[in-house]
């Protein structure tokens, strides 16, 4: 089974990117970010024609997360994080397919700061936080993936000052991701490639992709049932060399059956 996360920047914009890459590279479930498109707006009718079944929150003009599944219709559990009613950013859903509770999760960029943009990135990683822990808990296969804003260590940035004052790589933004490690989520793109320098996002401005300097901010990670099924991983890096592309590139997981 492999599994993908996608910050798609756009759906409608980049949907020719979408279905190409779906075509090329055959995940059998898929979590998209920054859908940038209302509900209505969603291309259900092309990504059904490309074989998979979709659920989706959208919210025009940015945020908005989907779960595609091939051949399938994922079914929906959950359309929001908990713990703030008064939250309407379109930030998380979660999906049952083939036996494996999956979250599509888009969490706040948090800049600038310090700030109430800030603050609130820090209140919705601690809410993420709780609900991890209870998903966790309950012992089931579960899989958090998406764009979670967080570049976990030094070396998931290219060398750099530039990006000091970031809001995604503060202390408390990397203790933020930290946190779930500690639950016991498995980082599984790190888990494969434990000494490489990976990349998932490279800027548009200052020639960011063409100097290869990149942040990885796109992460999946594992509950403990899920572990020993972990077969590989991967960044599928030329998607985002491609003339129109999302500033982000597809992850993905392989686990045996």
């Amino acid at each position: 089974m492999k599994i993908a996360t996608f910050n798609i920047n756009g759906v409608n914009k980049r949907l020719d990117h979408l279905l190409a890459w779906l075509a090329a590279a055959g995940p059998d479930i898929v979590c998209l970010q920054e859908l940038k498109a209302t509900d209505g707006e969603f291309p259900k009718a092309a990504i059904e024609a490309a074989g998979y079944g979709a659920v989706w929150r959208g919210q025009s003009a940015w945020n908005g997360v989907a779960i595609l599944a091939r051949g399938c219709e994922p079914v929906l559990t959950r359309a929001a994080l908990p713990g703030d009613p008064s939250d309407t950013q379109s930030r998380y859903i979660e999906a049952a397919v083939s036996g494996i509770l999956i979250a599509s999760l888009y969490a706040p960029n948090g800049n600038p700061r310090p700030g109430p943009k800030f603050d609130y990135k820090l209140a919705w990683h601690e809410r993420l936080k709780r609900h991890a822990a209870e998903l966790f808990a309950t012992g089931l296969p579960v899989i958090l993936a998406g764009d979670y804003n967080v570049v976990p260590e030094a070396r998931d940035i290219y060398p750099t000052r530039s990006y000091d004052d970031n809001a995604l790589v503060q202390p408390e933004s990397r203790a933020a991701f930290r946190a779930l490690l500690d639950q016991g989520w498995l980082d599984a793109l790190r888990k494969v490639h434990p000494e490489d320098r990976l990349f998932t996002f490279w800027d548009y401005r200052r020639l960011r992709w063409q100097r290869d300097a990149g942040l990885r901010l796109d992460h999946i990670l594992l509950s403990r049932k899920l572990t020993r099924r972990l077969k590989g991983a991967g960044i599928d890096r030329e998607v985002r060399g491609r003339d129109g592309a999302s500033d982000h590139a597809p992850v993905w997981i392989t686990l045996r059956d």
